[in-house]
């Protein structure tokens, strides 16, 4: 790994794919390690740090699918699933289990390297000092934008990944007002579209599993007209 440099590892079976895919990031100052399955990956995250996974979805062994679902138990390391053309089926899943986006093959390097460089941007767009608002605060849950942190009202941390935090931001900074899931992807990844709604769907869905803790109620409710709005009252912390 290289001094400086952001760390992305790439889990693909392919190797053709994985040597295209380390040799254009590393040409645009990424530091590149690649590995070629489940196994690979476990070896090398127990002594290296990552920034960033691209995990493909059809791997021997282990698949991806499930490789994201457990690296979801105790990291949020942002996750890019790579899934075979049309698969909406594995998209959706990928999505369901905490991966942040997701790219069908054949794909340009350059659009993977978009999609790595809005994912970490917005990662660290929450560290970025001057934030008008630091922390909100919604029912007793706090939300640290700076650490892109939420604690519930007992104060416990709940983990969430990266287009979590985004979504959730976009409902604290809108609360109240309703907002389509084009809204809501140009806030967060920027893509809209009928096939990307549906991601928003999923991570609507993801976000309500961690934040409603009375059976009936949500704090994330469905507008008829195709979008979302967030019910409670947001303030300052």
């Amino acid at each position: 790994m290289t001094d400086g440099s952001q760390n992305i590892l790439i889990v693909e079976d392919d190797q053709p794919t994985r040597d295209l895919i380390s040799r254009y990031l590393r040409d645009h100052q990424f530091s590149v390690d690649a590995v070629a399955n489940g196994k690979e990956m476990d070896r090398y995250l127990s002594k290296d740090r990552v920034d960033l996974i691209v995990l493909d979805l059809m791997l021997p062994g282990e698949d991806g699918l499930s490789l994201c679902r457990r690296l979801r138990t105790d990291s949020t390391t942002p996750i890019i699933i790579l899934t075979a053309k049309g698969e909406d089926l594995d998209r959706i899943l990928g999505l369901e289990m905490g991966a942040d986006d997701y790219l069908a093959k054949p794909f340009n390097p350059r659009e993977l390297l978009a999609r790595i460089n809005a994912v970490l941007r917005r990662r660290s767009s929450g560290l970025a000092a001057g934030s008008a608002a630091a922390r909100l605060r919604f029912q007793g849950w706090t939300i640290d934008l700076r650490l892109r942190e939420l604690r519930d009202p007992q104060g416990a941390q709940v983990p969430l990944t990266s287009a979590e935090f985004d979504l959730l931001q976009a409902f604290c900074e809108r609360a109240g007002r309703v907002l389509t899931r084009d809204n809501l992807l140009s806030m967060t990844r920027g893509r809209p579209g009928a096939s990307f709604g549906r991601s928003i769907d999923v991570l609507v869905s993801r976000l309500r599993r961690k934040l409603d803790r009375t059976e009936g109620t949500s704090v994330i409710k469905t507008v008829r007209i195709g979008g979302y709005v967030f019910t409670p009252v947001v303030e300052e912390a």
